[in-house]
């Protein structure tokens, strides 16, 4: 069977001017987890990024563990929805960042703060009722990460895998069309995933099967500290 291993990005720089940024702690994750494919010997023949920076610094990092060159193909169809135009048509405020970010720091508890927030913009964007609100619909992101998938599994061959460098958006899509999940267990899943974790899908006879998901044993341990989410 082929295998494809979707790979969410490390720590970005949440709360920055620039997200698409990794952070220090976000640079470190992605030598971990080349490490852990590296003793997991995975033959890789394809190697898919999305076009944002956080893709390609998880990339380089990852396949420099591995021993690897630093080479992809690119596909904007792994690329994360647009998060803040999701928070921005939920609250129009936020289309000046410094407000978001004042509103978090007057909380007694800002990511919790941030997590409720933004899991009902999602909400809102999802529902259908505001498409209009927005360059990109909940079914259009839906429609072109499956198609995607579909891109890298059509040029794959038996026993061959490729490694997806993307973002939780995509992945959890991906899972949750597997998993026939609700769009707001969707949603759900998606905000779970770890940063650097690993997502397997099993490929054979034109089926597409969900083998692991969110695997992140390699931040336990010694490197338990390296845990993120965010």
């Amino acid at each position: 069977m082929a295998a494809i291993y979707l790979i969410r990005h490390s720590q970005a720089s949440f709360g920055s001017s620039d997200y698409d940024q990794l952070s220090d702690v976000g640079l470190r994750q992605a030598r971990v987890l080349g490490d852990a494919l590296a003793a997991r010997r995975v033959r890789v023949s394809r190697t898919v990024c999305g076009t944002m920076r956080r893709h390609h610094q998880t990339a380089t990092g990852c396949l420099e563990a591995m021993g690897r060159p630093a080479a992809w193909e690119t596909d904007a169809g792994w690329n994360e929805y647009d998060h803040e135009e999701v928070i921005r048509a939920f609250e129009p405020r936020y289309a000046d960042p410094a407000a978001m970010m004042a509103d978090l720091a007057a909380s007694a508890h800002p990511r919790k703060t941030f997590q409720e927030m933004f899991e009902k913009a999602c909400a809102r964007w999802a529902s259908g009722s505001y498409d209009g609100d927005y360059r990109e619909t909940w079914s259009a992101f839906r429609d072109r990460v499956r198609a995607a998938l579909g891109r890298v599994n059509a040029v794959l061959g038996k026993s061959e895998a490729a490694l997806v460098f993307t973002s939780g958006g995509p992945i959890g899509a991906v899972c949750g069309a597997l998993l026939h999940l609700n769009d707001d267990h969707t949603l759900r899943l998606s905000a779970r995933l770890a940063n650097a974790a690993i997502t397997k899908l099993v490929c054979s006879d034109g089926a597409i099967h969900l083998s692991t998901l969110n695997e992140h044993g390699h931040f336990e341990g010694e490197h338990a500290a390296m845990m993120t989410y965010r």
